[in-house]
């Protein structure tokens, strides 16, 4: 099956927990021209977005997913505070041997920026984890991982379900979106925590290869050499600590 034969445009879902950068994101999608509905946690009367309260971004799936029209056969899922760009390089990996893509993220400035020179080159040959501000799926992967358990990595979840499932991914790099994260290494130790506490919730819901779950299971073990990566892989590590430890008391918010 080549891309062109997916059927109808892909259909946008984007995840919004209040109404800042809404307007702005329905003029990138109008420009795009795609079809799309948004889940805000605020009330705002447009034709093109639902109100559900913030409960976190698995319940604005799960609740959305209700919305998308039966023809469609690719859905996206994408983050509200986000620019997209060249989007058809993400869409045309969607063949017969790709079912899921997941998109580079961009941020100008902060820890993310040595976050991610680190963790992208890794991301490209291993699934470690998914990156939900650009994610695009074939329909049936989407509706086989739904419903989408209370998780914090709702992102990484539905990764690493398809991954069990048999399906393939990959990760896009020409594709991107543009975002701002973390400004401190303060931020960065609270973000790193957060994080890492939805991957360790995401495992617990899904059974992705041996080596995933390997790689976290060592994850605690390994996590001192992080600060050799400076103050922010300092506050990776402590980040990474405080999930850790979170993950073994039980502690599992799922409001991101």
């Amino acid at each position: 099956m080549k891309t062109e034969d997916l059927g109808a445009k892909p259909f946008f879902m984007v995840l919004a927990r209040d109404r800042r950068h809404v307007e702005g994101k329905i003029a990138d999608l109008e420009e795009l021209g795609v079809p799309f509905l948004i889940v805000c946690g605020e009330r705002i009367n447009h034709p093109t977005i639902v109100y559900r309260e913030a409960k976190g971004k698995w319940d604005a799936i799960n609740f959305g997913s209700c919305f998308i029209p039966k023809e469609s056969r690719v859905i996206v899922l994408n983050d509200v505070d986000t620019k997209i760009h060249n989007f058809e390089h993400a869409l045309s990996h969607l063949n017969t041997k790709v079912d899921l893509v997941y998109c580079k993220v961009n941020v100008s400035k902060g820890p993310q920026t040595k976050f991610y020179r680190i963790a992208d080159p890794i991301r490209r040959r291993f699934h470690i984890f998914a990156s939900g501000e650009l994610m695009l799926m074939k329909r049936n992967v989407f509706e086989r991982v739904l419903p989408i358990p209370p998780c914090i990595a709702e992102d990484s979840y539905i990764l690493f379900k398809a991954l069990e499932l048999g399906y393939h991914a990959h990760f896009c790099t020409e594709a991107y979106t543009t975002t701002e994260r973390t400004t401190n290494a303060e931020e960065e130790e609270a973000y790193k925590s957060r994080t890492t506490l939805g991957i360790y919730q995401a495992l617990t819901y899904s059974r992705p290869p041996p080596w995933i779950r390997a790689f976290y299971k060592l994850l605690p073990a390994t996590a001192p050499l992080l600060a050799l990566a400076g103050d922010e892989g300092k506050a990776w590590m402590r980040g990474v600590s405080k999930a850790v430890k979170a993950n073994i008391t039980n502690k599992h918010p799922t409001k991101f």
